[in-house]
């Protein structure tokens, strides 16, 4: 089983790269981020010419997540992160594909760093945290996928001081990653590339794709009930070459 999460950067844009994109890597589940659209909007008759099922949460404006399953419909379990009533943004589904509970985070980006942008960041990560914590207790097949929108180490990051000030590699941010690790969730890419300066984001300012300048920000955490099948994990680089590409690339997992 190939299961991906790919932040899309507005799906009906980059439409013709996500159908190209899924006829060559035949993924069986996708967690799709920044939709930049409203349920309405979302392309499900090409998604489903394409061969996949999907369920969404669209959002207008920078928000919207989904997941697609080849050739089966993904049961939803839910469509919000608890914990908060209060919190309308679209960033977070969570479903059943294939006996496997498959989820797509979109966590928020923080910035500017301090302030109620990052306090905002800091609070989602704890009820994440909270949220992962029960799904370890049912003892399931989980793949908690998304865009944490956080560079967990240094080099998770290319050598640069540029970013210093930024939310996604605050000590704040990166211990609240790590604590979610901690609770027993396998890092699949980092699992089976241990010391290897791999990116999944590269900025479209600064030349910085050119120069492979990117950061790590998109990530599958494996449970402990699923975590032994992990195979293969990478990043599909090429694909952020393409015209019209998203500024992420889609990371993925293939489990026995």
């Amino acid at each position: 089983m190939k299961v991906a999460t790919f932040n899309i950067n507005n799906i009906n844009r980059r439409l013709p790269n996500l159908l190209r994109w899924l006829k060559a890597a035949k993924p069986d589940a996708v967690a799709l981020q920044e939709l930049k659209a409203s349920d309405a909007e979302f392309p499900i008759a090409a998604i489903e010419k394409a061969g996949y099922g999907a369920v969404w949460r669209g959002q207008k404006t920078w928000n919207g997540v989904a997941i697609l399953a080849r050739k089966a419909e993904p049961v939803l379990i839910r469509d919000r992160l608890p914990g908060d009533a209060a919190d309308h943004e679209a960033r977070y589904i969570e479903t059943a594909v294939n006996g496997v509970i498959v989820t797509s985070i979109y966590l928020p980006n923080g910035n500017p760093q301090p302030g109620p942008k990052f306090d905002y960041k800091l609070d989602w990560l704890k009820r994440l945290r909270t949220h992962a914590a029960k799904l370890l207790k049912q003892d399931v097949p989980v793949v908690l996928a998304g865009d944490y929108n956080v560079a967990p180490t240094e080099i998770d990051i290319y050598p640069t001081r540029s970013w210093d000030k930024d939310a996604l590699i605050q000590p704040k941010s990166r211990a609240a990653f790590r604590s979610l690790v901690a609770q027993g969730w396998t890092d699949a890419i980092r699992e089976l590339h241990p010391e290897e300066r791999i990116y999944s984001f590269w900025d479209y300012k600064r030349n910085r794709w050119p120069r492979d300048a990117g950061l790590r920000l998109d990530h599958l955490l494996l449970s402990p009930a699923i975590a032994p099948r992990l195979q293969k994990a990478g990043i599909d680089k090429s694909i952020r070459a393409e015209e019209g590409a998203s500024d992420h690339a889609p990371a993925w997992v293939v489990l026995k």
